[in-house]
């Protein structure tokens, strides 16, 4: 994040700086296509500053909206010649080769592997995921490459040598996409390519079905054979059918249309999801839901209507491109470029290429959130860019016109890159150092769980917490979690328990000042208050958190331990305790205080 940040913004300015002191062509006519981005990331900054309840969780959302937008307007109208376009192509896919490397040696190999020293999670030790954490993105990666590098490989004009490489190429990434064992990308992959004779208009209508059938047909034999020589597979779709499709995904996707017919016109707020979804969670579902497992969803229910029309309308200009249709370029187009024999990546098949690659990846996003992952919302902008960038070079030749308004917009634009930079900066370090602490913070519960008593590790992790809202003050998590770090210490230090539980207090406050819809930052505070016995005041709180999380079982759980602690209310603790076991029968919490309760009856 802290990297991935700075070099956008280095990007950005870099590009910037072409205008100001590069020749004409640098400072000239910016692509028209470029500017659909900008409506939606401008209503995006309103929905952060005036209607999200999160907005630390609203910037990071915002950003990664940001970044896509960068790559699509530099890929735009900063890379215009054929040799650099080139250059950005063959970097991805060099960077899809290593990922399905990296997928071999995760499957065939050491499964708990993943980058950067972390550990792959028990459900996906059988399926590769490559860089990623998640097989699915892998998939999402290798969907925009497959079909461009295919056409590539049959291309009218190669060359032998041209063919054998590309055609590897294709082997390898449809290897690379069989081993991530993703239902939802495979499916992607053969709609879109069963589509695109229909819509690249190859030939008259009875040819284009001829086509769509024989893909269809094609995909069913592969399926087939897939599925007799990888179990893997055939169970991942056997429990497709058996579960008539999926079952927690509907679950979430439910959520966010109740959110969204809750705030139909702005959405509940950028980057809320997570936290609003606690509004509509049912019982028996305990799982943690950053995202909607549906790109489209997600923005409706965030973004509300406005929000998901601006950002459907570059989606709209990417596939009918100013009368060319949805994937490529009129009938009389396509024959006059056919003739002119143009280089590979100039040509008409390798755009629709790119176009198909980027159809799978739309259908892919029903039942993903991709756009939230930097690095495949980046591909898929470069894609765009690719896609758009050389028809409408042509078109714009010779509209270049050095103009001082281009270079005081350049100017400009490196002043505010400078700055956001800065700010941005701060806020991921702050939140690196806040998902760092609280990693620690957890294995610091697990170890103390085992029998340990090492208390000396929490004055490290609070002076972290602490460094972390210094950085960004606005960061209500990371206010929590300093809440819950000095809370954690009171136990060793007995003494000090109502000292403690006044600073975690303060710190409670400072994150419910900031946002009130976490019901997290609720059981902070009242887990301070009871440090200091205010049992009424924590009451309260602990009532709130279950009110703003009404099926979460955690937060019945901390409002059942606090009743636990006065014998005058020792009904309401057991029904909250069954009530918190109703809602998630493996909830830790609820299991160690009914067998304390137990055991103290004894």
């Amino acid at each position: 994040m802290v990297v991935a940040s700075v070099l956008t913004w280095a990007l950005l300015g870099l590009h910037a700086s072409s205008r100001v002191w590069g020749g004409v062509g640098e400072r000239g006519r910016c692509h028209p296509a470029g500017w659909i981005f900008v409506p939606f990331l401008g209503y995006a900054v309103g929905n952060v500053l005036w209607v999200t309840p999160v907005p630390w969780r609203g910037w990071f959302d915002w950003f990664l909206w940001f970044e896509i937008g960068v790559f699509f307007w530099v890929g735009l109208n900063g890379i215009r010649a054929l040799g650099p376009r080139r250059l950005v192509f063959l970097a991805v896919v060099v960077v899809g080769l290593v990922a399905v490397w990296m997928g071999c040696y995760q499957r065939f190999v050491k499964p708990e592997w993943l980058m950067l020293g972390t550990v792959q999670a028990w459900e996906y030790r059988e399926r590769a995921s490559g860089p990623f954490g998640n097989p699915n993105s892998l998939a999402a990666m290798l969907l925009m490459l497959i079909p461009v590098v295919g056409v590539l490989a049959l291309r009218t004009g190669a060359r032998a040598t041209e063919r054998v490489w590309w055609g590897w190429v294709t082997l390898i990434f449809i290897f690379g996409l069989g081993l991530t064992v993703s239902r939802g990308p495979w499916l992607g992959l053969i709609a879109a390519l069963i589509l695109w004779p229909v819509l690249a208009a190859m030939g008259g209508w009875q040819r284009r079905v001829v086509l769509a059938v024989a893909v269809a047909l094609g995909a069913i034999l592969a399926g087939m054979v897939l599925s007799t020589i990888s179990p893997k597979t055939r169970e991942r779709f056997s429990a497709m059918f058996d579960e008539s499709g999926e079952r927690t995904r509907p679950i979430m996707w439910r959520a966010a249309w109740k959110l969204f017919e809750e705030h139909p016109a702005w959405g509940s707020g950028a980057g809320s999801y997570n936290e609003m979804f606690e509004r509509h969670r049912p019982e028996r579902f305990p799982d943690v839901t950053l995202w909607a497992h549906n790109d489209y969803l997600n923005t409706l229910s965030d973004y509300g209507l406005v929000g998901l029309g601006l950002l459907l309308g570059v989606g709209g200009w990417l596939a009918w491109r100013r009368g060319g249709g949805p994937l490529g370029v009129s009938s009389g187009e396509r024959s006059r470029l056919r003739r002119e024999r143009l280089p590979w990546l100039a040509d008409c098949g390798s755009r629709q290429g790119i176009g198909v690659g980027l159809l799978a990846f739309s259908f892919q996003l029903w039942v993903d959130f991709h756009l939230k992952i930097p690095a495949t919302g980046m591909i898929s902008a470069a894609w765009a860019a690719l896609y758009l960038g050389d028809s409408e070079r042509r078109e714009a030749k010779g509209e270049d016109k050095s103009t001082e308004w281009a270079r005081w917009m350049g100017l400009l634009v490196m002043v505010v890159s400078i700055g956001m930079a800065w700010i941005f900066w701060g806020k991921y370090r702050a939140e690196d150092f806040r998902f760092r602490a609280r990693e620690r913070i957890e294995a610091w519960i697990t170890v103390r769980a085992e029998g340990g008593r090492d208390g000396s590790q929490l004055g490290e992790i609070e002076s972290v917490l602490s460094r972390a809202v210094v950085l960004d003050p606005r960061n209500g998590q990371a206010w929590s979690d300093l809440a819950y770090v000095i809370a954690l210490g009171a136990p060793l230090e007995v003494a000090e328990n109502a000292e403690r539980g006044r600073r975690a207090e303060v710190a409670a406050e400072r994150a419910l000042g900031i946002s009130e819809v976490c019901y997290e930052f609720w059981v902070r505070r009242g887990v301070a208050r009871d440090m200091q016995g205010r049992w009424l005041e924590a009451g309260d709180d602990f009532s709130r958190a279950v009110v703003v999380a009404p099926g979460n079982a955690t937060a019945w759980y901390y409002l059942a331990d606090h009743l636990s602690r006065n014998e005058t209310s020792k009904g309401m603790m057991i029904a909250a305790l069954e009530f918190c076991l109703r809602l998630d029968p493996a909830n830790l919490g609820g299991l160690l205080l009914q067998h304390r309760l137990a055991f103290s009856k004894r």
